[in-house]
């Protein structure tokens, strides 16, 4: 045995040699050789994209950082075709057919490890949502505790608190009216939006549109959050060493109180409860129709369907994502018929004939706005089809065995995915997809109709992962955008002047300052 042993230790003696004088030549080789092994993946090695982008991630990384990835995938699937390699492991689909594929009701088609960033940490230890969890099981079992306090009908037992903001609102544009000033609309409409998270939430607003500004410097807190999931997000294996360190929660005990979402929402909590120093929710009051009432309820009746975690988890959420996507489209209609006059005194005439027909209430009902202005409806949905909120690939892996993907075999594990701003773009469905043109939804057949519409719902997600804020999001539109075209009207202050985009991971819009004139009839 002892020759063996002593060979065992040469080589090793040999190897350690080799390290310790060829350090750098090996570290290159090894770059290398993963950077090959990239390219040249078996079923992958053949789908187009841009060169670099097979080598590393780091390619997309910097194309995130740059802020206009929405616009570089429109770019790339025209030049490429329905199939584009944008990551070693990562293939973008354009074709809107494998929508229901990959967002399904039975959850195959996994999500990426771009979603567990987005989680808070509640008592020093991550606790997903409905939108970061990957867990198929966990998400279902936490929506049947909240699902129904998203249903419209539901929803709708709130529209009162919600016209109540919509007053607010009116009046404050009013003060802008008056004095002839300008007004960043965009920054208002997303205080707006931030108040009526306030009211079907916690049943109070939130004091954007009182105090006219960005309370508790929330909404900079959402950009700086989404900023760091945007760019983490494509290198998610990093997370564990910048801020998902587990380390951290030890060694610096406040730091729950780095996030501000969390924060926020514990002192929302606390205007109509308590919370003990342990995490316990007390005094709720359980009357309202607001999801803490609602979810107070259920906890105090049954603790074992509803604890204190899921609340904070579910309104934090809330708070989170329920006020940017909002303000994204209710950004766009305003920008798009400000840029399409044509089209805004179409919206106009459309209100006051059914104004004047008194087939509107004093505040635009979301009942009304559904069935009496098609119109304004046309609109809504164009806008959001020109400019949805969501800009990134909508991550999936594809199941083990793998999958046929517009004729390509697409190997078990690839994370592949659809980005909405290239499905809202397809002119093969939306002729002259670049457009602004809201009478395509009134001259489409029903088919046609519901397939375009099929398609634009992939702003809010699909299948099981559908948004489950989406009804929030469609009352709101629905009823403050008429309201205020109803009252006022409204012109870019600069009307030549393109506005600013900047994607991290949601499309966001500055540059929307407008003068308004108060309507007389």
């Amino acid at each position: 045995m002892a020759p063996t042993v002593n060979s065992e230790v040469t080589a090793l003696s040999w190897l350690r040699n080799v390290l310790v004088t060829y350090p750098l030549p090996i570290f290159v080789a090894i770059i290398l050789f993963r950077l090959l092994w990239n390219k040249y993946q078996r079923n992958l090695v053949s789908i187009p994209g841009p060169t670099l982008a097979a080598y590393t991630k780091f390619w997309r990384l910097y194309d995130v950082w740059k802020g206009k990835a929405h616009l570089t995938a429109i770019d790339l699937h025209r030049k490429y075709g329905p199939l584009v390699r944008i990551a070693p492991n990562h293939v973008s689909v354009a074709d809107p057919s494998y929508i229901p594929v990959f967002y399904n009701i039975k959850e195959d088609y996994t999500k990426s490890g771009f979603y567990p960033i987005q989680c808070i940490s509640w008592k020093k230890k991550p606790e997903m949502n409905l939108f970061s969890t990957r867990d198929p099981h966990y998400h279902r079992r936490e929506k049947r505790k909240v699902g129904a306090a998203y249903s419209l009908p539901n929803l709708l037992e709130s529209e009162a608190a919600i016209d109540a903001c919509i007053q607010l609102f009116m009046d404050r544009l009013n003060e802008f009216a008056t004095k002839t000033q300008s007004v960043d609309l965009g920054a208002w409409l997303q205080y707006f939006a931030f108040d009526v998270v306030g009211e079907v939430s916690f049943a109070h607003r939130l004091g954007f549109l009182e105090q006219g500004r960005d309370v508790d410097g929330m909404m900079k807190a959402i950009e700086g959050m989404l900023n760091y999931a945007a760019l983490c997000g494509q290198v998610p294996e990093y997370h564990k060493y910048l801020l998902g360190n587990p380390l951290f929660a030890k060694l610096m005990p406040a730091m729950e109180t780095w996030n501000a979402v969390l924060v926020f929402t514990l002192k929302a909590i606390n205007s109509r409860a308590s919370i003990k120093r342990d995490g316990e929710l007390l005094n709720a009051d359980s009357e309202g129709r607001d999801m803490l009432s609602r979810w107070a309820y259920v906890k105090s009746s049954d603790p074992d369907k509803m604890n204190t975690r899921d609340i904070i988890v579910h309104l934090s959420t809330n708070v989170f994502a329920g006020s940017d996507t909002t303000a994204i489209a209710l950004r766009a209609v305003v920008y798009y018929l400000c840029k399409n006059p044509q089209c805004m005194a179409k919206v106009v005439a459309e209100i006051d004939e059914a104004d004047k027909q008194n087939k509107l209430s004093e505040l635009v009902t979301y009942k009304e706005s559904t069935t009496v202005l098609p119109y304004f409806t046309a609109v809504l949905k164009e806008a959001m089809r020109v400019h949805p909120s969501v800009g990134f690939l909508m991550e999936r892996h594809v199941p083990p065995e793998g999958a046929e993907i517009c004729g390509q075999f697409i190997p078990g594990g690839t994370i592949v995915g659809i980005n909405p701003w290239v499905t809202n773009r397809d002119p093969s469905i939306f002729p002259d997809p670049d457009t602004f043109k809201p009478e395509r939804w009134l001259e489409a057949s029903e088919a046609q109709n519901k397939q375009m519409s099929d398609i634009i719902d992939l702003n809010f997600g699909g299948g099981s992962r559908k948004c489950v804020g989406r009804n929030i999001s469609m009352i709101e539109m629905h009823k403050v955008l008429p309201q205020m075209f109803r009252l006022y009207k409204v012109e870019l202050t600069e009307p030549d002047k393109e506005w600013h985009i900047y994607n991290n991971w949601f499309v966001q819009q500055e540059g929307v300052m407008c003068k308004l004139t108060r309507r007389t009839k």
